[in-house]
């Protein structure tokens, strides 16, 4: 069974004449890891912001696990472009965010979980620090473990390397597929970087035009564990370039 479904899903912003989503129908297998490229502006984030709830869509379904999304909680976990953490609280207590929203945990057993999942993404001893202590990769590592504590099999992150800088960034990458292949959480990942999508991802979503009425799959031809010396092999040069393409074509039609 799919972990997320959309049923011919419509979508239009106040204001605007047409729908921005206009039938989209997809599905997502558990595990799976999936990044979604488009051009700026195209709706690549309102698709995210369908699935957590945050709209509600003008027409059609969205399901995740089977079940329509409406009632049910903390069935997705999502991470913005921004880190967004509290700065006025600690990094554990802002860990301790969706443990004290869940209401299950007393603080010993949120103090375990946050210890944990510090030390699962390598901060461990960061836990009374600032967020203002922590460098840009650091950070996001945080509203990663953050956004893993919310318990969820399905995350959503959205560009949240793009203020990286480069070196950054590509530790980031692969950091995050470690993570991944350890705990196997069915991610969804919005990037306009297409070597990015190609790096992380078994299958690349393409936006393909505006409205959004369908989500293209591109296979990508790596076997995990990956390095970014795979991305000079000549086949994934050859995707590039047509991703790279389909994309263009967007952009001057």
């Amino acid at each position: 069974m799919s972990i997320l479904n959309f049923d011919n899903v419509s979508y239009r912003y106040p204001g605007d004449d047409v729908d921005i989503i206009d039938r989209l129908s997809f599905s997502v297998e558990p595990g799976s890891f999936h990044c979604i490229i488009g051009t700026s502006g195209c709706g690549k984030s309102t698709i995210f912001r369908l699935i957590n709830g945050l709209l509600q869509p003008k027409a059609g379904t969205v399901c995740v696990n089977g079940r329509h999304i409406t009632g049910q909680k903390h069935y997705c976990g999502y991470m913005p472009q921004k880190d967004m953490l509290f700065p006025w609280r600690t990094i554990g207590e802002n860990l301790a965010l969706p443990l004290e929203i869940q209401r299950k945990y007393n603080k010993a057993e949120q103090r375990e979980l946050i210890d944990a999942a510090l030390a699962d993404v390598g901060l461990a001893g960061c836990i009374d620090k600032r967020p203002d202590e922590l460098s840009g990769g650091m950070r996001q590592r945080a509203a990663f473990a953050r956004t893993m504590l919310t318990g969820s099999d399905l995350l959503l992150l959205d560009e949240p390397f793009s203020a990286l800088d480069f070196l950054t960034r590509i530790s980031m990458q692969e950091w995050l597929l470690k993570l991944w292949q350890r705990h196997k959480k069915t991610i969804l990942f919005i990037t306009h970087d297409v070597e990015e999508a190609l790096f992380l991802s078994s299958g690349v979503l393409v936006v393909e035009q505006t409205p959004i009425r369908t989500l293209r799959e591109i296979p990508v031809p790596m076997d995990y564990p990956r390095t970014h010396k795979d991305l000079a092999h000549p086949e994934i040069i050859e995707l590039r370039e047509q991703l790279v393409n389909m994309l263009r074509k967007q952009v001057t039609e």
